[in-house]
């Protein structure tokens, strides 16, 4: 089992390249990234936004789907959690639960139709190689799909700090009652703004608590075709979007539920809300918001995935800087902090002889245990790019033959 294809810092390399017309059907994924620090060996806390996945359909030049590994499996924080939505799974060991970038096996249900190509990538981010486990499940067709075929995307968003006009407000308190009816409420969290024909299927969101007390009552707000105030769809309030009440629960339904619970990991939620069988369609536009508190008054951390189908081609979107994507620590870094040069102390009355020869002899053993870690990573990278070039050759001769050609 020792066959994970190992993804160099800074690589993208490509885990499909598939021929169509065909369709994915389910997507497998399990990972891990180990650092050195000072003389241990530990889990990268924060791998899950430094690892980008990126899907492509035929042949255009912008990705459909741009976010980060795990908050694209409903993941958010780069923390990990079990649990069971219809379109996203994933599967965690009880000691491995709620931690940093733990161990997870994700999975992802949702169809990805093709017509003439499908490419899917990965690219690590991180300044350490990742290990990547994969499975893409697919199948293939005889026939072109039909000319108003809706294409998958995926879009990762995030605001921190979100706008506040004053975050010292108490919520559900009357000082908090205070109508948002901007045209288009421009203040609002955007979770998706996108151009075209499709539909609207879900989304997770991810929230940093900075108040200390309840973050939700933000009333979400789908606007539909261009239009502005009052927009189609105006929802009560965020926990009552993600099909919950009186807050969030520890709860995970087909189509509703918290993967990441605050009451677990204070300070911490990631909620999800699927509309597989209440798509928002859309002519022309879509902008769907939410609030953040009442009225927008909370300032707190909001990062987002959007999903939907639409045709294309659709607007070019990208992803902010890694640093941008880094998930906030309340209270817990993970890993032993490294103190920057010149704030030591120096030893008093300087080093001894044997002090600066025992010195001299760790630096020297962490040159060497650097240099045998960096040919090591470049010979697994290597490996890794030639099974992928590798993949690519075996889906053209699946597609080859299961078509009969010669």
């Amino acid at each position: 089992n020792a066959d994970p294809w190992v993804i160099a810092p800074g690589q993208t390399v490509t885990l499909a390249d598939i021929e169509g017309p065909g369709c994915i059907t389910h997507i497998w994924m399990t990972q891990d990234c180990r650092r050195t620090v000072v003389d241990r060996v530990v889990t990268d806390p924060d791998y899950y936004r430094k690892v980008v996945v990126r899907m492509y359909w035929d042949g255009q030049a912008h990705p459909s789907v741009v976010a980060p590994l795990g908050d694209f499996f409903c993941l958010g924080h780069s923390l990990v959690n079990s649990f069971a939505s219809l379109p996203f799974t994933s599967s965690v060991r009880p000691e491995q639960a709620y931690k940093f970038g733990g161990g997870a096996a994700l999975n992802c249900y949702l169809p990805m139709p093709f017509n003439r190509h499908a490419r899917i990538e990965v690219t690590n981010e991180n300044d350490v190689p990742y290990r990547q486990y994969f499975y893409v499940d697919y199948e293939l067709y005889r026939q072109d799909l039909p000319a108003e075929t809706a294409y998958f995307h995926a879009q990762w968003r995030r605001v921190n700090p979100t706008s506040s006009w004053d975050p010292r407000v108490i919520v559900n308190s009357p000082e908090a009652d205070v109508a948002n009816l901007e045209a288009e409420s421009r203040a609002n969290y955007v979770i998706l703004e996108a151009e075209g024909q499709g539909h609207y299927i879900g989304c997770n969101i991810s929230v940093t608590n900075f108040q200390g007390t309840w973050w939700g009552e933000g009333d979400d707000m789908i606007f539909i075709d261009g239009e502005t105030w009052p927009p189609s769809l105006h929802g009560t309030g965020s926990e009552d979007y993600f099909s919950q009440a009186w807050e969030n629960q520890e709860t995970a339904f087909p189509m509703c539920g918290s993967t990441i619970f605050e009451g677990r990991k204070p300070g911490y939620q990631t909620s999800y809300r699927f509309h597989l069988v209440d798509p928002v369609r859309f002519a022309k536009s879509i902008r769907v918001t939410m609030e953040h508190g009442h009225g927008n008054h909370s300032a707190n951390d909001w990062a987002s995935t959007a999903y939907w189908y639409q045709t294309l081609p659709g607007v070019p979107f990208g992803i902010p800087p890694v640093a941008e994507r880094l998930p906030i620590r309340l209270g817990d870094l993970g890993v032993l902090p490294m103190l920057a040069p010149g704030t030591i102390p120096a030893h008093p009355g300087g080093a001894n002889a044997e002090m600066q020869s025992m010195s001299a002899r760790h630096r020297q053993k962490v040159v060497d245990r650097d240099a045998a870690a960096a040919a090591e990573s470049a010979r697994l990278w290597s490996e890794a790019q030639q099974w992928s070039q590798e993949n690519t050759t075996q889906a053209r001769d699946v597609r080859r033959r299961w078509l009969g050609e010669a």
